[in-house]
């Protein structure tokens, strides 16, 4: 008896459960998968990085030596858009597995944009990715979210700290 993974009309590379694996292989992608350091790494250095074109405009817009907590949390906020963009870039992705996996049918492409066909995932095929998706994909996507939540609230106290200045 052949299983009904083995009969599954959609192409290997759109199979959600491939996608999945191949986020978990990316480079990028992984990142989001990593321990607390591995994970919090890449956001400090993308946000050390940004101070390459944030801490000259800030320069510009607030001499240091006139104005340094202006300079200070000027540049402090800007630098956050790059780490937020690769953040945003992140979760879009996992999210779009995530719909993928759970959803009971897939919309999926034979040849082309063209011709495009859906399936029906059977009872067991569906089963196991929604157990991916509850047990693999959503604890990435509450970690995404938390570290929004982080970015939001720091940038709202910044905000608020420049009213006070």
């Amino acid at each position: 008896m052949k299983s009904s993974a083995s009969v599954c009309p959609v192409p290997a590379e759109q199979q959600p459960l491939n996608e999945f694996q191949d986020l978990q292989e990316s480079w990028f992608f992984q990142w989001a998968t990593q321990e607390r350091w591995g994970y919090f790494q890449p956001i400090a250095i993308l946000w050390l990085l940004s101070w390459v074109v944030v801490g000259p405009v800030a320069a510009v817009s607030f001499p240091i030596s006139k104005f340094p907590l202006q300079f200070g949390l000027s540049g402090a906020m800007g630098a956050c858009v790059m780490p937020l963009l690769a953040l945003a870039r992140l979760a879009l992705g996992w999210k779009y597995v995530r719909d993928r996996l759970a959803s009971e049918t897939i919309f999926y492409e034979e040849s082309g944009w063209y011709d495009g066909q859906t399936w029906t995932k059977p009872a067991e095929v569906l089963q196991r990715d929604r157990l991916i998706v509850t047990y693999q994909i959503q604890p990435i996507l509450q970690r995404l979210t938390r570290t929004f939540i982080g970015f939001a609230l720091f940038l709202v106290l910044g905000g608020g700290a420049w009213f006070l200045l």
